[in-house]
């Protein structure tokens, strides 16, 4: 199947700007750019919606520049509500560097990265304002959807002049690097079709754009999204068990959708896993799949499989085989707590609070209702020893069915 068909089977077409945009895609090799600012120190899960589908033009052949908005980020591309907080030069430049690691590695080191400041930093604001203000009417960048959702409550020069800037971008690439596409999510129309209006009238050329539709969840909600947090791709920030979490409970309705946008099994491959996942949804085959595709892209492979060897015990109960490296990343936000070895079990529920008395420590433990790393306790003289520990460090006490608790001895 061919590049362009490709992509209109899996949704990633949105907005398109030029008639000849299928043939440049099915052709013989082009330069693009896919770009983001570094207001943080590493991309999340909603930049990687977009960022898989520029991986898609690079693995069909054209080559990517991948441009990390030092200039831009300085000043921030307008929001639809409020302006968004300027951030000093240091914290950007480490941003910056994070960001540059991050793509290289999902690229493989086969994508150009480029900083937009290493040229905007080069005017001054008369010759900026004579080689790209010029060309740019007024009444047409009030007419960018963005813009005209600010002017009621307020937007500033900085913000408003931020288009002209990325516009820029594409027609220094177009002009010094031969980049003839720009592809972005669908909240960058405005800004790419900027850029394409500036060399139309600079250079009387035409180039071309698309964009992706922004990916939701079911409720509508921005994809990846975590409790009002985004989930980052730096695994030291989001931890692969973490997304691998997200990703498991991705409602049923989205599955299909999210296998096509996010990995890259074929069509065909996709059509049977939904197909057997339609069959059996309580299995969560889609999900499984999506999660493992992703992490894999993300992390690698070994990752991909820790996260699921994790998941997998702690869903089971059966926690004895996890290493404590492991048994902190799936227990990230249980109640952690310090103890000496040789201490009765009795005693240390009641000092950590993990019951409330003594009388309600010896029911439980009578029930069954207490185990440590998997195995039922119901030993009213159990004293916890190295041995009882997991590398003779951690222990995972359980009460009921899901409230854990996470031991280190001393």
């Amino acid at each position: 199947m061919k590049l362009y068909d490709e992509l209109i089977q899996r949704g990633l077409i949105k907005d398109v700007a030029g008639e000849d945009l299928e043939k440049i895609l099915n052709g013989k090799p082009i330069t693009f750019y896919w770009g983001t600012d570094p207001t943080a120190d590493s991309l999340h899960l909603g930049h990687y919606s977009s960022l898989v589908t520029a991986k898609r033009l690079a693995m069909a052949g054209h080559h990517p520049l991948l441009l990390v908005g030092g200039a831009t980020g300085l000043i921030g591309d307008p929001r639809p509500t409020s302006e968004r907080e300027i951030i000093s030069k240091e914290e950007l430049n480490k941003n910056l560097e994070g960001i540059k690691k991050q793509i290289s590695n999902i690229f493989q080191g086969k994508a150009t990265v480029v900083n937009n400041y290493d040229w905007i930093s080069k005017f001054d604001f008369i010759d900026f304002l004579r080689e790209v203000g010029k060309y740019i009417n007024i009444n047409y960048m009030l007419d960018k959807d963005i813009i005209k959702r600010r002017l009621e409550t307020g937007i500033t020069f900085a913000e408003f002049a931020y288009t002209l800037i990325q516009g820029y971008d594409f027609l220094h690439l177009f002009q010094n690097e031969n980049c003839i596409l720009q592809v972005e999510g669908s909240d960058q129309w405005g800004n790419i079709t900027t850029g394409i209006d500036l060399i139309r009238k600079r250079t009387g050329k035409e180039v071309y754009a698309f964009t992706m539709p922004l990916v939701l969840d079911v409720n509508g909600l921005k994809f990846g999204k975590s409790e009002g947090n985004a989930l980052w791709l730096d695994k030291n920030k989001t931890s692969s068990y973490e997304l691998y979490q997200y990703l498991i409970n991705t409602d049923d309705k989205m599955v299909e959708s999210y296998l096509k946008i996010f990995t890259f099994l074929s069509l065909e491959e996709i059509e049977k896993i939904v197909q057997k996942h339609q069959k059996e949804p309580h299995l969560r085959i889609g999900q499984k799949t999506l999660a493992y595709e992703i992490i894999k892209d993300l992390h690698g492979k070994e990752e991909s499989e820790k996260a699921i060897r994790i998941s997998e015990a702690l869903f089971s109960g059966n926690i004895n085989n996890l290493t404590g490296e492991e048994i902190k990343v799936g227990f990230k936000g249980v109640p952690h707590f310090e103890f000496e070895e040789k201490v009765k079990l009795l005693d240390l529920l009641v000092e950590q609070k993990i019951v409330s008395s003594k009388r309600e420590a010896r029911e439980l433990i009578t029930n069954n209702a207490i185990s440590i790393n998997g195995v039922i306790i119901n030993d009213l003289e159990k004293e916890i020893e190295k041995e009882d520990a997991i590398e003779e460090e951690i222990i995972v006490i359980r009460r009921g069915k899901k409230k854990y608790y996470v031991g280190n001895i001393k």
